[in-house]
């Protein structure tokens, strides 16, 4: 009896993971209409495909449509209360610079976040007392 418990727990446990993971994929589509950083490199304004990497969630591709441009990046998991109303991105932006820092689709309470970089946090404390810092919305659709 106890054997057929553990089992049924594990089970249960296993597809709850599955079901996890299924989630935090991401296929997102978007036309955004400014140069914009992530990571380390700078991309140009464009159609982008941004999506999660094989089975690890935590990567992210974000490739331009005309395949010019692409990039594989670290990222976080990022949770709201409320789903995202809408599939979007959101860059910060300090002067005419942006910086992807997150992506949600909609109605979905978990996203992806991407940390930092150096000059991101350069910016940061440069431009602290500056009100030009701001977070940007793209609008996505998921495909």
């Amino acid at each position: 009896m106890k054997r057929q418990a553990f089992s049924l727990i594990s089970l249960l446990s296993l597809l709850l993971m599955a079901g996890s993971a299924i989630a935090q994929t991401i296929h997102v589509r978007a036309n955004v209409p400014f140069n914009f950083s992530v990571g380390t490199k700078t991309l140009p304004a464009g159609a982008y495909d941004i999506k999660t990497i094989s089975s690890d969630t935590t990567m992210l591709l974000v490739q331009a449509r005309d395949c010019k441009s692409s990039m594989i990046v670290g990222s976080n998991a990022a949770e709201a209360l409320k789903g995202a109303e809408k599939t979007k991105l959101v860059f910060n932006r300090y002067g005419s610079q942006y910086f992807l820092a997150e992506i949600w689709a909609g109605d979905a309470t978990l996203g992806r976040q991407l940390p930092k970089t150096s000059r991101e946090k350069e910016l940061t404390k440069e431009l602290a007392s500056d009100l030009t810092q701001r977070r940007v919305e793209v609008v996505a659709s998921l495909y």
